[in-house]
């Protein structure tokens, strides 16, 4: 990294964790500094999470001040206090490190050019987390105006995970000369030491909260020193925290980190894990990515992986030096994550890595470039397109779609240029972009960023602190009086005020969970198709645990084995409906995709389709009529007349386009002394959407919502690709009844659909289903626990439960997750 310094090169550093990536990163900076203490910024490093920035700066401090080197390190987030931000641009610090959001937020500023232009060094952390996202876009974008403030400045990418190392060395200096981007790789350390970890009494057929382990998980806890437990939703972060504390009769100190909480106390356990004071942390993706807690014994990932890439990130934060092996557990949930983590770990040792290239640029994305860049100061827009054009995700950014863009940012386009809250730019005689006025770029500042959340409520203890947010659905669902975990705690839920949620601790009845949209994350499909083979080869189940294993021989007595390129398909009658489950493994998301646009397809064939649900692993759906040629529905023209038509009439549609309005800057949700609700905030955005479709079909912002729809939140591309390999490969078993690999999607089925008092229907559901499915066999007697498994009935909830559904006969639309066809 010093060499490539010296030579004024670029550099891209791939290593693994614990072996001194962001020192090497900021060596040079240091040497520099120390040749030359001058004033001023000299080194931006960026980090995709806040708590990974602080760290960073606190781990860096060490060196500085034994190399004696007298500078100043310091954080811009959106946790600064204002005084230092204020003092940050009258008098910068020599290392400053930030997120994207700040940056950009920076870059907007009229002083930025005396903010930057001594910038020598771009240090981007953990690059593979932002490359090929928004937040990555938005970065992108950074850069390239950083390139034009300081064009002596070099730029430096860090990961210990890069799955496609020549295309990242593209995105992190797209506009460097031919070899001018080194690529410094090592790949040596110890090997991580992996294991897998089943509960002590049965194995859950279904489920994914992996709440039956909790026993076995506290008392490894008893064992190490510091553990961090991660999880892979707030959900099951919240409900793992509570089962861990019920067990907790040694008083362990343990705590609870995701996103949903205050920034405080966020705060108080980062600092309080860095001092080591706590001996585990049940986290999310929160404490993902780099943050280097050094006393940190083991790690337990609850729940299988999902990607090869997230689990070593993962793993590395267990002794977190090169020389010594990191240690994780694995905790799978149900017998398919048991496969799961079992390819995981194949993947680890042949030393894999999952993901996917960078994909081009986001329009609505450089729409808000677009109206910083003017906050900054006025340009031309042919100097900008060529600016932009040097980032690499707008590399191909067509003339034609950067001037629609900027006619959007200037007055709203053609349908809305009559409104004067949508003019935020104008044109001087010179040509030259001009924003309107200080209130146009105070807006901006307020609402600058890639992150559009869902809806979220204040949670406010009566009398107290706030203790965090949920999404304002789900306070929606509530009446006073009932209960819910959240922040680690049993809450009563009294009323909504203006401002927040007021709960009081404690309650009496069953609580309810809180849970996030969008938060179970996606297979890999380097991951799928690993556990594709394992299935498809018997010689492969010897890694497998007893249970497991048997379970697969009986699936090979009832029907067969899904094959590992082609598409095993199961129809059998239960219930008085008729079941479809395809064993896909493509991920829950595809698999939401595709069961739209499959019902889609089963009612224009007269089957009556009555739901479907996707899980990571099957695809089922249920009829009012059988299915007898399953060739005929998954052909690959699915992805044709059946998907624009969906798209046209989906509710998806509409919630792209409030995202991507959002980013844009059409709707703006922060104001001065006032925040917009989520409601006020879905009404605007449908008003706009009804008004654009019918008198502006082609504006940019429905093409960006088109584009992003069909090739992001759908994962059409999974699909395609899925359809394209099956061709000529369908097995389909027309059974009698439900075979053993989809019993757990059946009992996933009930559980999305039913509860309250309902719970014990499903109960004695669960145990039929296996009995079913075993055909009484004598070693799976007693139903396999299932009671144990599913938990027990919740106590009854008579006042009522807007979550029980009926199940009607299809009308036209249809929804995705588990869901049936109608009702919106």
């Amino acid at each position: 990294m010093l060499e490539a310094a010296q030579a004024g090169d670029s550099a891209l550093l791939i290593a693994p964790t614990g072996g001194g990536k962001t020192l090497a990163g900021f060596l040079p900076s240091l040497i520099d500094l120390h040749r030359d203490p001058r004033p001023g910024l000299h080194t931006v490093y960026v980090s995709p999470l806040k708590a990974l920035a602080v760290d960073i700066a606190r781990n860096l401090l060490a060196p500085v001040e034994e190399m004696g080197l007298e500078l100043r390190i310091e954080t811009r987030t959106g946790d600064t206090p204002a005084n230092r931000r204020v003092r940050q641009r009258q008098d910068p610090p020599q290392i400053l490190l930030t997120t994207p959001e700040s940056l950009s937020l920076l870059l907007s500023l009229p002083d930025a050019q005396e903010i930057f232009g001594s910038l020598a060094c771009i240090v981007v952390d953990e690059v593979h987390a932002l490359a090929g996202g928004k937040r990555g876009d938005q970065l992108a974008l950074c850069l390239s105006r950083l390139t034009r403030l300081a064009p002596k400045a070099r730029r430096v990418g860090l990961s210990a995970t890069v799955a496609h190392p020549e295309a990242i060395a593209a995105w992190v200096s797209p506009d460097a000369r031919p070899g001018g981007v080194r690529l410094v790789r090592e790949r040596g350390g110890a090997a991580p030491a992996l294991e897998v970890m089943l509960p002590a009494g049965r194995l859950p057929w279904g489920g994914h909260m992996g709440l039956a382990s909790m026993p076995d998980v506290y008392a490894r806890l008893g064992s190490a020193g510091v553990t961090i437990i991660f999880v892979n939703t707030r959900a099951q972060a919240e409900l793992c925290f509570a089962a861990l504390w019920r067990l907790n009769e040694d008083n362990l100190p343990i705590a609870l980190h995701h996103g949903s909480l205050t920034v405080e106390q966020r705060r108080k356990v980062e600092a309080a894990m860095a001092a080591g004071k706590l001996r585990a942390v049940v986290a999310t993706a929160s404490l993902d990515l780099g943050i280097d807690w050094g006393a940190v014994d083991q790690v337990i990932q609850v729940g299988a992986p999902k990607g090869v890439a997230r689990l070593l990130q993962r793993v590395g934060r267990a002794n977190h030096r090169m020389d010594e092996a990191s240690r994780a557990i694995l905790v799978p949930a149900n017998r398919f994550e048991v496969i799961e983590c079992r390819a995981a770990i194949q993947a680890v040792a042949a030393g894999e890595v999952d993901g996917e290239p960078p994909r081009p640029g986001g329009l609505d994305v450089l729409a808000q470039h677009m109206l910083a860049m003017a906050c900054h100061a006025p340009y031309h827009p042919d100097d900008l397109f060529e600016e932009v054009r040097r980032a690499q995700p707008y590399a191909t950014l067509s003339r034609r779609d950067f001037d629609d863009t900027l006619r959007f940012v200037e007055d709203g386009g053609y349908a809305l240029t009559a409104y004067e809250r949508f003019r935020k730019l104008f044109r001087d005689a010179e040509g030259l972009v001009h924003v309107r006025g200080p209130q146009v770029a105070r807006q901006l500042r307020m609402n600058l960023g890639t992150i559009v959340e869902t809806p979220l409520l204040k949670v406010r203890l009566r009398g107290g602190p706030v203790l965090g947010e949920v999404e304002e659905w789900f306070i929606s669902t509530l009446e006073p009086g009932d209960n819910f975990l959240f922040a680690g705690r049993l809450l009563k839920y009294e009323r909504l005020d203006p401002t927040a949620a007021v709960v009081s601790p404690g309650g009496e009845s069953e609580p309810r969970i809180p849970t996030y949209a969008g938060s179970r994350m996606p297979l890999s499909t380097d991951l799928a198709r690993r556990v594709r083979a394992i299935l498809s080869d018997p010689k492969a189940w010897r890694a497998l645990p007893p249970p497991v294993r048997e379970w697969l021989r009986l699936q090979q007595h009832a029907s067969e084995l899904p094959p590992a390129e082609g598409l095993l398909i199961e129809t059998f009658p239960r219930g008085g409906r008729f079941f479809l489950v395809a064993y896909c493994f493509e991920g829950r998301l595809a698999h939401q995709t595709l069961g739209m646009l499959l019902t889609r397809r089963m009612e224009r064939l007269g089957l009556a389709p009555l739901g479907f649900l996707g899980t990571d692993y099957v695809l089922a759906a249920w009829s009012a009529f059988p299915v007898t040629d399953v060739e005929a529905l998954f052909t690959e023209d699915l992805l044709g007349e059946e998907l624009e038509e969906w798209m046209a009439e989906s509710s998806m549609l509409r919630r792209s386009f409030r995202n991507i309005a959002t980013i844009a800057g059409l709707l703006e949700k922060n104001h001065p002394g006032a925040e917009k609700s989520g409601r006020q905030m879905t009404m605007s955005a449908d008003l706009i959407y009804d008004v654009l479709r019918k008198h502006e079909p082609d504006h940019i912002l429905l093409r960006a919502t088109r584009a992003e729809a069909a090739a992001g939140l759908t994962d059409v591309g999974r699909i395609g690709s899925l359809l394209s390999r099956i061709q000529g490969r369908i097995r389909h078993r027309a059974l009698e009844r439900v075979s053993p690999l989809a019993v757990p999607a059946l009992i996933e089925e009930g559980r999305e659909w039913v509860s309250g008092n309902a719970e014990e229907a499903l109960l004695a559901e669960a145990v039929a289903l296996v009995e079913e499915a075993t055909d009484g066999a004598d070693h799976f007697s007693g139903a396999l626990g299932l009671e144990e498994q599913l938990g027990p009935a919740p106590a009854p909830r008579p006042q009522r439960d807007r979550r029980t559904r009926v199940v009607r006969r299809a009308p036209r639309a249809v929804t995705g997750g588990a869901r049936r066809v109608g009702d919106g």
